[in-house]
């Protein structure tokens, strides 16, 4: 009975209580987000830092509480744990206990997606299955494009080092040293701080930006065309289950 009332807290935000649950998270989520980015100021008074690393252990002690919880009410706990959500969650947590290098809390940013729930944008959440429709949709044509991508940088880049590795081996000192420029020539950002000086490199750079084009713009269709076809399978969802729901 108690895990049923614990249940009806946590994931059940049409009732007072579990609004108020779902406001206290989120109240947390951007407390937790801006004790993070107080923290980045440069000067920071001792007293300062040490207020804010309260805070943020208190938000992690709140998150971790709430993960557990979550895990503990859920009908099938793997399934939660290996959710969107859930992976959000982990996410928002995990790395204040695994201490690395390199700071990962800005990751928390990523648990504002509960806002959606808490708000009842009922339209993005649909928006979200949307994606996630598309996603299926185009998978095996995102990894074909991704693998042909992979192999096209590999190739300019070893185009370009053997154009301009004598002119400049200093830039191009090798086809890995080279990857920089295959990969912002081939999706045409074209920063301008390694470029070709020779009339062979030139050329060749000429092809590249062309098929850079192709890089850029068949992802974007790939989507478009996969969104629009998951518009109307939700369209048609939506119609079976308006037929189903008047024949009952």
């Amino acid at each position: 009975m108690k895990k049923k009332k614990l249940r009806a807290l946590i994931e059940d935000n049409t009732s007072k209580s579990g609004k108020a649950f779902d406001y206290f998270i989120q109240a947390l989520i951007l407390t937790s987000l801006l004790t993070f980015s107080l923290g980045t100021l440069p000067n920071l008074k001792s007293s300062s830092k040490s207020l804010l690393e309260t805070i943020e252990l208190g938000c992690i002690i709140a998150f971790t509480v709430e993960y557990l919880l979550r895990i503990y009410v859920a009908k099938n706990p793997l399934k939660y744990i290996f959710s969107f959500y859930g992976l959000i969650d982990l996410m928002a947590i995990l790395p204040f206990y695994l201490r690395v290098s390199i700071d990962l809390r800005a990751l928390r940013v990523f648990r504002v997606f509960r806002i959606f729930r808490a708000l009842k944008l009922i339209r993005y959440n649909r928006a979200l299955h949307r994606f996630h429709i598309a996603a299926r949709l185009v998978k095996e044509e995102m990894i074909l494009f991704f693998i042909v991508t992979a192999i096209m940088i590999f190739l300019t880049a070893s185009g370009i080092y053997f154009f301009e590795n004598k002119a400049q081996p200093e830039v191009f000192s090798s086809v890995f040293h080279s990857f920089w420029w295959s990969i912002v020539t081939l999706t045409t950002v074209g920063y301008g701080d390694v470029y070709p000086i020779t009339v062979g490199g030139k050329i060749f750079t000429f092809f590249v930006l062309v098929i850079g084009i192709g890089v850029v713009t068949v992802p974007a269709g790939l989507v478009a065309t996969a969104l629009t076809k998951a518009r109307e399978i939700e369209e048609s969802e939506r119609k079976k289950q308006r037929v189903i729901t008047k024949s009952f």
